[in-house]
C-alpha cells in the first residue's frame, strides 16, 4: 500500500478540468472552421462563441468571464461578466478568445485558433477590452531582462547579451500595423530580423517560449488587452517573461477600468500578475499554423489538434483528435 500514489480530489478535479477545456476549445474551432474562406468575420466569430458558450455551460464550474468579447450590452458575445458553467463546481475565471484571428478564419490564412484559459476566482487580471503595450521572451534569462520602459534598441542589446548572440542574430515578432512603424525601425537600426503577422498576438506571444522551433526571440507592440492576458496565462505555463500595460489614453477608458478595479492606469504589469494561480490553457486550431493544425473534415471523421497548457507543473499535452460522432458539433 505504502507504493500507490495518493491523488487529491482537488487534482482529479483540475485534471478532468483539463480535457474539458480541450472540448470547449474544439467545439469552437470546428463550428468557426465551417465558415473558412467565407470572407464573412462576423459570422465565423459568432459561430465559435456560441459553441464555446454552449460548452461551457455544460462544464461542472461557477465559472466568470473576466476576459471576453466586449461588455454585457454586446451579447451574444461571451461578455465580460458573464457568468458560464453548471454552478456546481469550482468558482473560476474565464478568459476566452473564441477565434483569434477572425481576417485569418474568414480568409483561410494561416493561423486562426480558438483558445481559453481558466484559473481560480480572482486569478486572472479582469482588463477592459482596450489596446496593451507588450513584450515577451521566452525562459531561460536573468529576470528583468527585458522591460517596457527600456527602449527597443536596449531590449535588444540586453536580450542579445544574455542569449550569448549579436543583435542581428535575433528574430523579433511585431504586428503589422502602422501604429508599430517606429518599433520596426528601430529593430531595423540595431540590425535584429522581423518577422511581421497580420493578426494573431497569442500565439505571437506564445513563439517566444520556444524561440529554437519558432525562430522567435521577442515579441514587441501593442494589440488587445484581452488577447495580453491569454498569451501570459500562455507563457506562465511554459517559462518567459511578460509585461503589459493598458493604454488607457481617454478618460472613457480610464473611468471604465477604474469600474473594473484597474486603480493605477499606468501600471506596468508583470506576468504573474496578468495570470496567477494554477492557470489552465487550451488552444485548438482552427486553420494550419505554426502553433497548431487546423480542423480538417474527412468524410466521416474531423481531426481537431489542441495544446493544453498547465502552469502547477509546466505540462503541455499535444492533443490529435479525431471525432466521429458528428452531433456533438451541433452541425446541422
Amino acid at each position: 500500500m505504502s507504493d500507490i500514489i495518493q491523488v487529491k480530489p482537488k487534482d482529479v478535479i483540475e485534471r478532468i478540468l483539463s480535457l474539458e477545456l480541450v472540448r470547449v476549445t474544439e467545439r469552437a474551432a470546428v463550428a468557426s472552421a465551417l465558415l473558412r474562406g467565407r470572407g464573412d468575420e462576423k459570422a465565423a466569430d459568432k459561430a465559435a462563441v456560441d459553441a464555446m458558450r454552449r460548452e461551457l455551460n455544460k462544464m461542472p464550474i461557477d465559472g466568470t468571464i473576466v476576459i471576453g468579447e466586449g461588455e454585457r450590452d454586446e451579447a451574444p458575445m461571451l461578455f465580460i461578466g458573464e457568468r458560464v458553467g453548471n454552478g456546481l463546481g469550482p468558482k473560476v475565471d474565464i478568459a476566452v478568445d473564441p477565434l483569434e484571428g477572425t481576417t485569418l478564419c474568414a480568409k483561410d490564412m494561416p493561423g486562426s485558433i480558438a483558445v481559453m484559459a481558466m484559473a481560480s476566482a480572482g486569478s486572472l487580471l479582469n482588463a477592459p477590452d482596450v489596446y496593451m503595450d507588450k513584450i515577451a521572451i521566452g525562459p531561460g534569462y536573468p529576470e528583468g531582462i527585458v522591460d517596457l520602459d527600456a527602449s527597443v534598441e536596449e531590449n535588444l542589446n540586453a536580450l542579445a547579451r544574455a542569449k550569448g548572440v549579436k543583435p542581428h542574430q535575433l528574430t523579433a515578432l511585431v504586428l503589422d500595423r502602422p501604429r508599430h512603424a517606429p518599433i520596426i525601425e528601430a529593430i531595423r537600426k540595431v540590425g535584429s530580423s522581423i518577422r511581421v503577422i497580420t493578426d494573431g498576438d497569442v500565439a505571437g506571444v506564445i513563439f517566444t517560449a520556444n524561440a529554437y522551433e519558432t525562430g522567435i526571440d521577442i515579441y514587441l507592440g501593442t494589440g488587445g488587452a484581452p488577447e495580453g492576458v491569454l498569451a501570459a496565462a500562455a507563457l506562465r505555463c511554459v517559462g518567459g517573461q511578460m509585461q503589459g500595460r493598458l493604454i488607457l489614453d481617454t478618460e472613457a477608458k480610464r473611468e471604465r477600468a477604474a469600474k473594473m478595479g484597474v486603480a493605477d492606469p499606468n501600471k506596468k504589469y508583470r506576468m504573474e500578475e496578468l495570470a496567477s494561480g494554477d492557470v489552465i490553457v487550451a488552444a485548438t486550431g482552427v486553420t494550419d499554423g505554426a502553433l497548431l493544425q487546423g480542423v480538417k473534415f474527412r468524410g466521416p471523421v474531423i481531426t481537431t489538434e489542441t495544446l493544453i497548457y498547465r502552469s502547477l507543473n509546466g505540462t503541455v499535452r499535444r492533443i490529435h483528435g479525431e471525432h466521429r460522432q458528428m452531433s456533438k458539433f451541433n452541425l446541422d
